[in-house]
């Protein structure tokens, strides 16, 4: 679900780093998970750079086989096709994702939730829907999600959506799970420093090849061509949401393309973008699509009862609003 993105990522490619060694900036883009992947990674020398970067590109490519629900051979699919008929044992690593999505889903009120693919069966955005879906539509799909309805056992290592039709998609949350496991191959092969923007998940560490901070451009709401303050990200993460151009117009009304998954309907909370804050991405990730959807109040309400997250949330009237912890120079 990420959009046009209102803050800019930008960096410095200095070559020297410290007072003993040369560093330089290698950066290259990589088309996985249905979209551009810049990895960024300050190395000793380009040759090295390149490696770490297919490296890093490697991983993704290993979780989005992984957590595809598009791909008929993964585990996501497997666990698909037997909703309603038994549980499907799973790696580790698939189990625990699932396992933070339903905490994530718990601490939202089900403002996330990875079992809301069944909407997608009613709610076309692609151009070919004329008229409203009907009630009795809406709720055949609603009667599909509902994270409460996977049933996790540790011992086993299993995941059982309890209802036939049932399915799961890690839309709102893969790409910051990627860069996340992308970030710490990196970190484990001792890649000082880098940057991996996966169409607005980004991760970093470290600094840049000059030894200064990675910073990230927050745009002014009432000129999005313009910076008004500059944030420095150091061992952070942080993912943007908000509105794309595509959304449905019926009997003169624009309905966007998210969806509550509580109620089954576009949401109507009047936002324009979510930026969050954290070490993990993929904790920003799930966060700002859940914020898109619990609306200005409620989000800032949730983020302000984290320790170690914060956002900025813009509303259609081009207001900012952040949480407490984050400081800012000024708001516009």
């Amino acid at each position: 679900m990420k959009r046009q993105l209102v803050t800019f990522f930008i960096f410095w490619t200095f070559c020297v780093f410290g007072q003993e060694k040369n560093y330089l900036t290698v950066k290259q883009s990589v088309s996985l998970m249905g979209g551009s992947i810049e990895i960024t990674v300050v190395s000793e020398n380009e040759d090295l750079g390149y490696i770490n970067i297919q490296e890093a590109a490697g991983e993704i490519g290993r979780i989005e086989k992984l957590i595809s629900s598009w791909n008929p051979d993964s585990e996501t699919s497997l666990i698909n096709k037997n909703a309603g008929i038994k549980p499907v044992s799973v790696s580790l690593e698939l189990f625990k994702l699932i396992e933070r999505c339903k905490q994530i889903s718990e601490i939202t009120n089900g403002a996330f939730d990875i079992t809301y693919s069944s909407l997608n069966d009613v709610w076309k955005f692609d151009g070919s829907m004329t008229s409203m879906p009907t009630k009795d539509e809406i709720n055949k799909a609603m009667s599909k999600v509902g994270y409460r309805n996977i049933i996790l056992d540790a011992g086993n290592n299993s995941v059982y959506l309890n209802k036939k039709g049932m399915k799961i998609s890690f839309g709102a949350v893969g790409k910051g799970y990627a860069v996340d496991k992308a970030k710490e191959l990196l970190v484990s092969k001792q890649v000082i420093a880098g940057v991996i923007n996966a169409s607005g998940d980004i991760t970093t560490w470290g600094t840049k090849a000059s030894g200064e901070k990675w910073l990230l451009g927050i745009a002014n709401p009432n000129n999005k061509k313009r910076i008004f303050t500059w944030l420095p990200l150091l061992e952070s993460s942080v993912a943007t949401t908000g509105n794309s151009e595509k959304f449905i117009k019926i009997n003169g009304v624009k309905y966007k393309d998210i969806l509550d998954p509580r109620t089954g309907y576009p949401i109507k909370k009047g936002i324009q973008n979510v930026t969050v804050f954290s070490k993990s991405a993929e904790l920003c990730d799930a966060l700002a699509t859940a914020i898109m959807v619990m609306g200005k109040d409620e989000g800032l309400s949730l983020i302000n009862q984290l320790g170690g997250t914060d956002v900025i949330i813009v509303d259609s009237s081009n207001t900012l609003y952040k949480s407490d912890g984050l400081l800012l120079d000024k708001i516009p």
